[in-house]
């Protein structure tokens, strides 16, 4: 067999081919799921990320962390299909490699609903216009009778401070 009869090589690549959005996993679930592979050293990355959910949830406090990784580790996929899980996706839910971390989650959610917020950076003009618009954006999507969530420019009131 050869390598172009395994995978799928493009005869060109044009910016942003190779960038996987978080709102690519919502968008393309069937898609975004059945392509992830799930190695040993993912599954205990899901475990640990769940984990910390987990204790975020029930000690009622904020937790954060990082994903660090070269350009393509997959720091997007992994972040997809985690999203996916906590939003209680059947289809993430149903992959069979994914067992142990459904299992960490059946253990503790009791039917709780997240609401995941899938931004990116690429395009944005600052950190917290992509933060704090990308989260006004999908709350508007999600719930468009509901009241915007309180959000705030900084810069004016800081600039009025000066």
């Amino acid at each position: 067999m050869l390598l172009k009869d395994a995978i799928h090589i493009p005869d060109e690549v044009r910016q942003g081919d190779l960038v996987f959005k978080l709102s690519d996993a919502s968008e393309h679930i069937r898609e975004t799921v059945d392509q992830y592979v799930v190695t040993p050293q993912l599954e205990a990355s899901f475990v640990e990320a769940v984990g910390l959910v987990r204790s975020a949830v029930t000690e009622g406090t904020s937790k954060a962390a990082y994903l660090s990784g070269s350009f393509g580790a997959g720091k997007s996929n992994f972040m997809g299909v985690l999203q996916l899980l906590l939003d209680g996706n059947e289809h993430a839910l149903a992959k069979p490699q994914l067992a142990p971390v459904v299992a960490q989650l059946a253990d503790w959610r009791d039917g709780q609903k997240f609401l995941t917020v899938p931004y990116h950076l690429i395009g944005a003009t600052s950190f917290d216009s992509a933060v704090l618009g990308g989260y006004v954006d999908h709350v508007r999507e999600l719930h468009p009778d509901a009241p915007l969530p309180d959000v705030f420019a900084d810069e004016p009131i800081l600039a009025n401070g000066d």
